[in-house]
């Protein structure tokens, strides 16, 4: 359990060696590869059978509430959900988002025990989207997390910010960016590292 400053109200097992092999065999679900994922697989606790994201897209007001990881598959229905609640709103397009940002995601909810909904104020970014930001915005990295589904920039309303970044910064799953003046924090898959930015 992680521990929780109180001044705040803030609201791995094993997959059997066939299923290993067969999820190495390059199992698609969905045009979604499981490869990426075996490694997070590998490591689960026995009591994590299912697996389930609630996901609220701060500027379009959709929101998806569902399972989707069950008894070691990902879940195609929820995965296209989960993939269009994400997608570049400007351009209004969609990729597969990697499983192990989902997996990132459902693991800072346990960690915290959260409650609410992810507010996703950013997730897939289209190269199109990306070259404005950086015109227009200082620290939007040229070649973006963001542009291959592999980073989400959140809040969870009702946690102390400084609080969440310390949860994801302890799973040592990717980077981790705070944004404490735009209130959200930047997560993703790539190489472990962490900044804070003291502009937006």
């Amino acid at each position: 359990m992680f521990a929780e400053p109180r001044q705040h109200t803030l609201a791995t097992g094993s997959i059997s060696r066939r299923r290993f092999l067969q999820l190495s065999g390059g199992t698609l679900i969905a045009g979604v590869s499981l490869a990426p994922g075996l490694a997070w697989a590998k490591r689960q606790k026995p009591e994590a059978v299912e697996k389930k994201l609630d996901l609220y897209n701060y500027h379009t007001g959709e929101r998806v509430k569902a399972v989707y990881w069950s008894e070691g598959d990902y879940v195609s229905e929820t995965i296209t959900e989960i993939n269009h609640v994400l997608r570049d709103r400007r351009t209004d397009e969609a990729i597969d988002m990697d499983p192990m940002l989902l997996d990132l995601l459902f693991d800072i909810a346990r960690k915290i025990e959260a409650r609410d909904p992810f507010y996703i104020v950013s997730a897939y970014r289209s190269p199109k989207t990306n070259a404005r930001l950086r015109q227009r915005r200082k620290g939007v990295a040229k070649n973006s997390q963001h542009i291959y589904g592999k980073a989400a920039d959140f809040y969870i309303p009702g946690r102390d910010l400084s609080y969440v970044r310390k949860a994801a910064l302890s799973l040592r799953s990717g980077g981790v960016g705070y944004y404490p003046r735009s209130h959200f924090i930047h997560v993703d898959t790539g190489p472990v590292r962490s900044w804070r930015s003291v502009g937006r």
